[in-house]
């Protein structure tokens, strides 16, 4: 398939036919949930843009942070099609070399100490690992903070600070504690009452939270506080890693190097899923002795590793990290600037670091209406699973100029047909953008 043809109508099921499969063989929630954003049906994509079966184009800055170099970008899929071609999926008896390369490009990119790589297919299978090499290392209590997101299978669950996705399946895993987000008072509390015995587990920002952004010098109190009592630091930056935040980590802004760092979404350049554990030579060294304690039959296959090297280096090549930077603090301030303008004092906070941001709500159901209403200017967007308060803007680092037009005219329309729901008299010039 080119990037201008989409497949043939006769290989794409009809809307209603296609509502009854997801009905009947996948889930009546999630058909429910395509019907309230239009029923869409996504068969194409090609950079910024999906497109549907009926031919229509929607600017994608939603994907929940695996887009950051598009979809489909060319390197990527160069380096996944020579290997589709060849040997995409390996014995796991003999030596490979798209792991090991993989692995090497990885830990050149990684903040200093970091030397070793388990590779998985999604994030919630690295925080499994993280989880376990914690295990190996005798620290069995877990620290996670409150409104943190990092998975949903039972381990990764135990640590998401959510107790509406916990509550159905408790209990968890046992001595798992959570605490304030950004207090590293309270996680010293914690440390202090099991020297030796802590893993702490945080995200640089709390992406599924709502973009929260901790106080500044937290990362470097929470390294300095897990040496002082023997714990082991895990940065979930599943989200925030390679260049989302306009730096290759979140890490980066405090110079903090962790035990472990966990990796995934735009590993894998949006064409094949794959994560990846990224620990130091200590952490690492029980599984480091024993290569089946910890296993998964597609871990490392070929073609996934053909894709992170393909991210990695389109994310080098077109110089995205610094790209998302600048975009950020454009998006920043002209999101800010319509949405405050049709909104006025119902947004209570349009915040954001690089391409994670978001609009923060004073009440229930502006995110909601505002996320459909971008799907009906021609937008993806995202909502916030720890906070329905807040819509995110995840968008890829690749857009043009023409796309960020797009993206202001269709913010401006969506705010302007949603904004007077929840304000008296919503203004109608301050969030008008005129062009020459």
């Amino acid at each position: 398939m080119s990037a201008t043809t989409t497949p043939s109508p006769a290989a794409v099921p009809g809307r209603r036919d296609l509502g009854l499969l997801y009905r009947t063989r996948l889930s009546r929630g999630r058909a429910t949930l395509g019907e309230l954003f239009g029923g869409h049906v996504e068969v194409a994509s090609q950079g910024a843009w999906v497109t549907t079966a009926e031919g229509r184009r929607f600017l994608n800055c939603g994907g929940y942070g695996v887009f950051l170099t598009g979809a489909r970008h060319p390197t990527v899929v160069r380096h996944v099609s020579e290997q589709l071609h060849s040997h995409p999926v390996a014995t796991r008896l003999f030596l490979e070399p798209q792991a090991a390369l993989a692995a090497d490009a990885l830990v050149a990119v990684a903040p200093p100490g970091l030397e070793r790589v388990h590779f998985a297919g999604s994030g919630a299978e690295a925080v499994e690992t993280a989880i376990k090499i914690a295990r190996t290392q005798g620290r069995r209590r877990l620290v996670a903070t409150g409104g943190g997101y990092h998975g949903k299978t039972m381990g990764a669950l135990s640590l998401t600070g959510k107790d509406l996705f916990q509550a159905p399946f408790r209990p968890l895993l046992p001595d798992t504690v959570h605490v304030p987000y950004g207090d590293a008072a309270a996680l010293e509390g914690v440390l202090a009452a099991a020297p030796g015995e802590c893993c702490v587990f945080v995200e640089p920002v709390q992406g599924e939270a709502g973009v929260v952004i901790p106080p500044a010098g937290y990362l470097r109190a929470a390294r300095e506080l897990c040496h002082r009592y023997g714990a082991l630091l895990v940065l979930d930056e599943i989200q925030t890693g390679l260049g989302r935040l306009g730096s290759w980590w979140g890490a980066d802004a405090e110079g903090v190097s962790p035990d472990v760092l966990l990796v995934g979404k735009g590993l894998s350049g949006g064409v094949v899923p794959v994560s990846a554990v990224v620990a130091t030579p200590e952490a690492f060294s029980v599984l480091d002795r024993d290569p089946y304690l910890h296993t998964s039959t597609f871990s490392g296959a070929p073609l996934a590793m053909a894709a992170a090297r393909g991210a990695l280096a389109a994310i080098r090549e077109d110089d995205l990290v610094a790209r998302s930077r600048e975009l950020g603090g454009e998006l920043l301030a002209e999101l800010g600037r319509i949405v405050r303008g049709h909104y006025g004092d119902t947004v209570r906070e349009v915040r954001g670091r690089g391409l994670l941001l978001g609009v923060e709500f004073d009440r229930p159901g502006p995110a909601g209406d505002l996320l459909i209403g971008l799907v009906e200017q021609g937008v993806v967007a995202n909502h916030s699973l720890n906070s329905h308060l807040v819509l995110r803007f995840t968008p890829p680092a690749i857009l043009t100029r023409a796309d960020l037009d797009f993206l202001y005219e269709a913010v401006d329309r969506a705010c302007r047909a949603q904004a007077a729901r929840y304000t008296p008299a919503a203004p109608t010039t301050e969030g008008d953008r005129t062009h020459a």
